[in-house]
């Protein structure tokens, strides 16, 4: 049976892109309550120091830290804490994976977009390792001749 699920992005992380080097790449389901739903829908969401961690070496569950999702204007009493741990929800094999990274020196998890996979709200994560000063002066300096390209391309 075919997915035919429409996908429809509410946020990215450029910060992550630009600060990691993303090395694989997973995708979760996250755990929300009804009023995170709505605010999504609204795109109040903030994902800038946003990672994921395990709570501890027994558990095998995976949690979103630091994700900022701004309180719904009509939810009054029933409202979320904006910064609570979210559960991320991945098959076994997958954390299994995820903890493995996370353990080897160097590599974190964080998300790197959210978006909207028909009702349902998805995480893709990645598994990071830090880029170095010059791996980023090299990114800019790439990113700045492909835009110069394309000037005098278009100027032509």
């Amino acid at each position: 049976m075919a997915d035919d699920r429409t996908i429809r992005p509410i946020i990215t992380n450029r910060k992550a892109l630009f600060e990691y080097e993303v090395l694989q790449r997973f995708e979760a389901g996250i755990a929300l309550t009804g009023t995170e739903v709505k605010s999504l829908r609204a795109g109040k969401v903030n994902m800038a120091d946003a990672y994921a961690m395990f709570p501890s070496r027994a558990q095998n569950e995976l949690f979103l830290v630091g994700l900022h999702i701004s309180p719904y204007d009509f939810g009054q009493r029933e409202n979320h804490d904006p910064l609570r741990k979210r559960k991320l929800l991945l098959k076994y094999h997958e954390l299994q994976r995820l903890r493995e990274g996370i353990e080897e020196k160097g590599l974190t998890v964080v998300p790197l977009s959210l978006y909207f996979s028909g009702p349902y709200v998805k995480v893709e994560l990645g598994l990071v390792r830090g880029k170095k000063l010059y791996d980023k002066r090299a990114a800019t300096k790439e990113r700045e001749q492909k835009r110069e390209m394309k000037r005098v391309t278009r100027d032509e």
